[in-house]
């Protein structure tokens, strides 16, 4: 039996949650989503340059936790922006 997913603690909500390449029509383009609780880890890591220690903490997750959401955030972002994707922000397992 799989261990249910812990809720993420997140302190901030993004005003805008969609981002596309200026010039092609949304219709023509693929979306790459990013949960809220990675939006959060890749804030906190790379915007607040904390260390992973406390953006775990801050979270309410493990460290290794939360070197998995970094992970996967950038890997979303970094396609996208390679690509050419629009990223939306939505989703996720997380509470305020």
């Amino acid at each position: 039996m799989v261990r249910p997913r812990l809720c993420r603690r997140v302190r901030f909500r993004p005003d805008v949650t969609y981002f596309k390449p200026r010039g092609i029509p949304l219709r023509n383009l693929e979306e790459s989503i990013l949960t809220i609780d990675e939006f959060e880890a890749v804030r906190l890591s790379d915007l607040e340059r904390l260390s992973q220690e406390e953006c775990a903490k801050k979270m309410g997750i493990s460290q290794s936790t939360f070197n998995r959401l970094v992970i996967i955030a950038r890997k979303k972002i970094t396609e996208a922006i390679v690509k050419g994707k629009a990223i939306k922000i939505e989703g996720g397992n997380f509470r305020f």
